[in-house]
């Protein structure tokens, strides 16, 4: 999956050592504004390292992102975990165009009330003698 849009938010960098490994790692998370009529944000991760300093992602850049979406769950509970893989630098969608392939765009705002009424009409019953035995 990808979105294209711009980064409005760097957090800082977090590292660690695995405990089952003993390994290090580190990962940052970014905010990602994507424009449109109603705009959306994702926050993403980067994992890695090398791939943190490959991308080198700044503050109000325009990139498009493309992830991973994973679910895990951590007592009891469900956390989603968008992970990036690719970043693609200086590429910004048009606020028309869904962000995403295959995405619709919200519907336009209804402005005025509907002009038929909210019911069908109601049925007629059919005239005595009538063969027609359908309930409508």
């Amino acid at each position: 999956m990808e979105l294209t849009g711009r980064i409005i938010a760097v957090m800082p960098a977090q590292s660690g050592v695995s405990a089952r490994t003993g390994n290090s790692w580190m990962s940052q998370d970014y905010v990602i504004e994507v424009p449109g009529q109603y705009p959306r944000k994702c926050l993403f991760r980067i994992f890695g390292e090398d791939r943190i300093k490959q991308f080198n992602i700044q503050m109000n850049e325009d990139v498009t992102v493309q992830f991973d979406i994973d679910a895990h769950e951590y007592q009891g509970r469900w956390f989603n975990d968008i992970r990036a893989y690719n970043v693609i630098r200086g590429q910004v969608a048009p606020a028309a165009a869904p962000a995403m392939p295959g995405a619709a765009p919200f519907p336009p705002a209804q402005t005025a009330a509907p002009a038929a009424a909210p019911f069908p009409p109601a049925q007629e019953a059919p005239a005595e003698g009538s063969t027609d035995d359908l309930p409508f």
